[in-house]
């Protein structure tokens, strides 16, 4: 049974974004926003009736579609593996892995908003007849996590207490085995040593959302010191 607030929140998703396709990442259609004005907007207003946060679910940042890229492009990372996508937002980094073979995945994001937009953007892409996602509220953050091979994020280094948080959080992980991979542009807390570049990419950007048409962005395995 679908639950009340989860039908008005795939209510306003389906309102406020347009089945686009990633720059990137075209083999998939997503539920996204085509401007960030009028969307965060309509999350103020919405805020006292549905509790809505800020809509980081409703864009397809280039992090995440560079680590997406370079799944799909590099399979073996994640084939026969099981898989966590941190912050997953819209959830493109789940929808590559899938795509890549992964044995499993888990897309974990606090926000309720892109729980949904995720199962929305899965079945869009009809991308999990063998129900091999499952979604996770948990904030996993500074949590050993068993049973899990390949940890994938995107676009985590924008505020200083995040970055700091989760960039230790991720090379405990690395330590343990776990291979850790994150996507970035150059934000502002991105660590400047402990991460070893992958690929890099030029990733086309939504207008008002980046302050260019196009970011440079990094695959980066986190490594373990």
């Amino acid at each position: 049974m679908i639950h009340r607030d989860d039908v008005a929140r795939r209510a306003f998703i389906l309102e406020h974004t347009a089945t686009i396709r990633a720059p990137l990442v075209p083999e998939f259609q997503l539920h996204l926003a085509t401007e960030i004005t009028p969307l965060w907007q309509a999350t103020e207003n919405s805020l006292s009736q549905i509790g809505l946060p800020p809509p980081y679910w409703a864009f397809a940042w280039v992090g995440g579609q560079a680590v997406a890229r370079h799944i799909l492009d590099h399979p073996e990372l994640v084939a026969g593996r099981t898989v966590l996508d941190f912050a997953a937002g819209c959830g493109l980094i789940s929808l590559a892995a899938i795509r890549a073979g992964a044995k499993a995945v888990t897309a974990v994001d606090i926000d309720p908003f892109a729980q949904t937009a995720i199962a929305l953007n899965l079945a869009l892409n009809a991308a999990d007849p063998n129900e091999r996602v499952r979604m996770s509220a948990e904030d996993m953050v500074g949590h050993l996590l068993p049973g899990v091979d390949v940890v994938l994020a995107g676009d985590v280094c924008y505020e200083r207490p995040m970055a700091e948080a989760v960039i230790l959080w991720l090379r405990t992980l690395a330590r343990a085995g776990l291979t850790v991979i994150i996507g970035d542009p150059g934000r502002s807390y991105l660590p400047c040593s402990g991460l070893t570049a992958l690929a890099r990419y030029v990733v086309p950007t939504v207008a008002d959302v980046e302050d260019s048409a196009t970011k440079a962005t990094t695959v980066w395995r986190v490594e373990a010191g």
